[in-house]
């Protein structure tokens, strides 16, 4: 079986990714221009088996950015209500509650 750049098997419409039939999701094709070592890469991660295509690479990385960018404006919307980010001191409680304490740096004599 034929697995094309879209994921779908040639002959049935499958995809290899999810097992759905192509269609079932709504999809739109575009073209985007890549530096040649992220298309290399994404290639690669199709022809070891880590990647259904490489349109299914890339929308997996798309999805991935995506939702760095939500939790980066949740934090934001939670830092607004909060009063914002925490002070170097509040930083150094809070890694001591957590047992996460940084070693104190020494002053040279």
């Amino acid at each position: 079986m034929r697995i094309q750049e879209d994921g779908t098997s040639a002959a049935s419409g499958l995809s290899a990714a999810s097992g759905m039939i192509a269609g079932m999701t709504t999809t739109t094709k575009i073209a985007v221009s890549l530096p040649t070592g992220l298309v290399q890469r994404a290639r690669r991660a199709v022809r070891s088996g880590r990647s259904a295509s490489v349109s299914a690479y890339i929308a997996s990385a798309v999805e991935e950015k995506a939702t760095l960018e939500d939790l980066a404006t949740l934090l934001r919307e939670m830092l607004a209500k909060s009063g914002g980010p925490l002070t170097e001191v509040e930083r150094r409680q809070a890694d001591e509650a957590l047992g996460l304490a940084r070693p104190k740096a020494r002053r040279r004599s």
